[in-house]
């Protein structure tokens, strides 16, 4: 198979509606910064702090479009940082997840859940999925040639029309594999 392209995806934040309000007040829109791969996404001028208890980081950056759900997602070095246990976890699955302070310059929103480690995973089309041979949720190894050689196993694929090819995974998954914010890789 071709290479597979594979983004490093730093910590940041997803907000809901009412949470962008009280962070950063009543009627307030987010402002593109810059477009990301997948198509529906984008990074935001705007950022927020993250904390728990004493522990804190400044200006996470926030990515759109919002979400019904506030979700933030850290690297497992970040949550040795905070003091805290978040699942490894698919994005959007807040189940399990733990609690953390979002401070904007307007507000603060105590979350009682929606802090994670997200799962790496490939966002594939159903046209790309359909010529690679994957299913939505099949699990595959990664293999990354670098200089830092890596496999990577039980990598979730998700398939949805407006999904572009790519695996996403964590700066500390990126640090092990030598890869600074784009590499590629070869699905096994």
């Amino acid at each position: 198979m071709d290479k597979i392209p594979i983004e490093v995806s730093a910590r940041h934040v997803h907000l809901s509606q009412k949470d962008l309000e009280i962070l950063f007040g009543k009627g307030y829109e987010l402002k593109k910064l810059k477009q990301l791969s997948q198509p529906s996404d984008f990074a935001c001028h705007e950022t927020a702090d993250i904390q728990v208890g004493s522990k804190k980081i400044e200006k996470v950056r926030i990515v759109g479009p919002l979400r019904e759900q506030t979700q933030v997602e850290i690297s497992k070095t970040d949550a040795v940082f905070l003091d805290v246990n978040p699942p490894v976890c698919l994005s959007g699955d807040l189940s399990d997840s733990c609690g953390i302070k979002l401070i904007g310059p307007n507000g603060e929103v105590d979350l009682e859940k929606g802090l994670i480690i997200a799962l790496r995973h490939i966002h594939c089309a159903k046209s790309e999925a359909k010529v690679i041979g994957l299913k939505d949720k099949d699990a595959v190894a990664v293999k990354i040639d670098s200089n830092r050689p890596v496999t990577f196993y039980d990598v979730l694929v998700r398939v949805r029309d407006d999904y572009k090819l790519c695996m996403h995974i964590d700066t500390d998954e990126g640090n092990a594999a030598g890869i600074n914010k784009i590499g590629a890789g070869q699905i096994l």
